[in-house]
């Protein structure tokens, strides 16, 4: 501090703070400024803030005037009678805007009042004491180790880290958002605004993205949302993209990579590398994704589609043979009237899937149309539509060698044939006689009456 100064200060009766370059009075009987500790301090423990007006606590533990509006506790600011979420203190001077304005400026964060960034081409707010905003390295920064994130409300973490409100819905670790205490997930924050969606609105929009909120993709006619912080959608080339050289798919989740080379949420089944479906922790092989809702109980369900309106398309076609849609899908109507036969009467059947096992990865894939393993006998029912008259015996031959060399155990094959025949047996009497013989079939293997490595039984064939 100058001698000229000092001496202005002595000559107006003002004492002058004891800390070295401090230009501020000092308060009371002390010889320091309110800031460098002096003048009467605050009578709670532990706390170092000076006492404010006539009172013996600091602003923070309630000293000072207080707002007038019933039921607040906070502070009055300045000369006014309010806090500043009431309306005390000096306002923006901005048209229309009841914000307050921030230090010694006439305009809120958002108008571009109170310290801003440095950072070049940055009009973000600087946080706290520091010079740039939250995004550039301002303001307190998450305790987690390698964290750049910046520290959330009065925690010293981050949202990804713990820090901040959190959602009060138990079990649930997520944030809270906005000023409500729920996270996104459970109702929290501000909602889509069209009727019946309970969609979280995106960003500063009043809609969810499905419905057009958030940011949206700049290229022409794309209607989809735009990725992260870049100004496309997935297709167009935004958001993270896969790390695999060549690759321009788009990464999944908060890995590096797409779906294809390994990216996002994996199926939980033992050795399965496939992608995980939805919400679920499965692929759609093992049971992921969303099921169609009459088959789900099925060892062999298949997953709903939204063009079927949640079913698949062949139960679709079953339980809506005369809708318009039913009529472009194609399926194989007597073998499926066989599976439905069977999974009325049995259970545990698999039908048309290939056969795998845990050692094997068979190239061929073969399918078999129905099949249950049974000890270590698989019986297998076959639908032989027309007599399958159009296949090769050669290959029938190497298809029966094929799947023997997936299961080395015994095989029981029945052979039906649902088709009229020369004896105009009716097509119920043969289904019923289908569900005699698989009844039979299943007594012998649990019996172990079977000792043939492969038996095929032929029904109306």
């Amino acid at each position: 501090m100058s001698q000229e100064y000092c001496v202005v200060i002595k000559n107006s009766n003002t004492r002058c703070c004891a800390e070295l370059n401090c230009t501020s009075s000092a308060q009371g009987k002390t010889d320091k400024c309110i800031a460098h500790g002096g003048g009467k301090r605050c009578v709670v423990p532990n706390c170092t803030s000076g006492a404010r007006g006539k009172t013996d606590k600091c602003v923070a533990h309630g000293g000072g005037k207080r707002c007038v509006v019933s039921d607040c506790t906070a502070s009055a600011i300045g000369k006014t009678d309010k806090c500043i979420a009431h309306g005390g203190g000096k306002r923006c001077v901005e048209q229309y805007c009841t914000a307050s304005a921030i230090g010694k400026t006439d305009k809120c964060i958002a108008h571009g009042g109170g310290k801003r960034c440095v950072e070049q081409y940055c009009t973000a707010s600087a946080i706290g004491k520091t010079d740039k905003c939250v995004a550039h390295g301002g303001g307190k920064r998450c305790a987690e180790p390698n964290c750049t994130s910046g520290a959330e409300g009065k925690t010293d973490k981050c949202v990804a880290h713990g820090g901040g409100k959190r959602c009060v819905e138990p079990n649930c670790t997520a944030s809270a958002i906005g000023k409500t205490d729920k996270c996104i997930a459970h109702g929290g924050g501000k909602r889509c605004v069209v009727s019946d969606c309970t969609t979280g609105a995106e960003g500063k929009t009043d809609k969810c993205k499905r419905h057009g909120g958030g940011k949206r993709c700049v290229e022409l006619d794309c209607t989809a949302s735009a990725q992260c912080k870049s100004d496309k959608c997935i297709t167009h080339g935004g958001g993270k993209r896969c790390i695999e050289p060549n690759c321009t798919s788009g990464a999944e989740g908060k890995t590096d990579k797409c779906k294809r080379h390994g990216g996002g949420k994996r199926c939980v089944e033992l050795d399965c590398t496939a992608s995980a479906q939805g919400k679920t922790d499965k692929c759609v092989a093992h049971g992921g994704g969303n099921r169609c809702p009459n088959c789900i109980d099925w060892i062999d369900s298949r997953c709903g589609s939204i063009k079927y309106d949640g079913y698949c398309a062949t139960c679709f076609k079953q339980i809506f043979p005369n809708d318009e849609r039913s009529k472009k899908v194609y399926s194989h109507t007597k073998e499926i009237m066989v599976r439905n036969i069977i999974n009325e009467t049995f259970d545990g059947f698999i039908h048309d899937r290939p056969l795998y096992t845990g050692n094997c990865d068979c190239t061929h894939r073969r399918r078999i149309d129905h099949r249950k393993l049974i000890g270590n006998t698989i019986l297998a029912i076959e639908t032989d539509e027309f007599g399958h008259r159009g296949y090769d015996k050669k290959d029938e031959e190497i298809r029966y060698d094929d799947v023997y060399m997936i299961h080395s155990g015994k095989w029981i094959f029945i052979r039906f044939n649902p088709d009229t025949n020369v004896s105009k047996i009716d097509i119920q009497d043969k289904l019923n006689k289908l569900v005699e013989t698989i009844n039979k079939c299943v007594v012998r293997i649990e019996r172990e009456e079977n000792t043939e490595l492969i038996e095929i039984i032929k029904l109306y064939c």
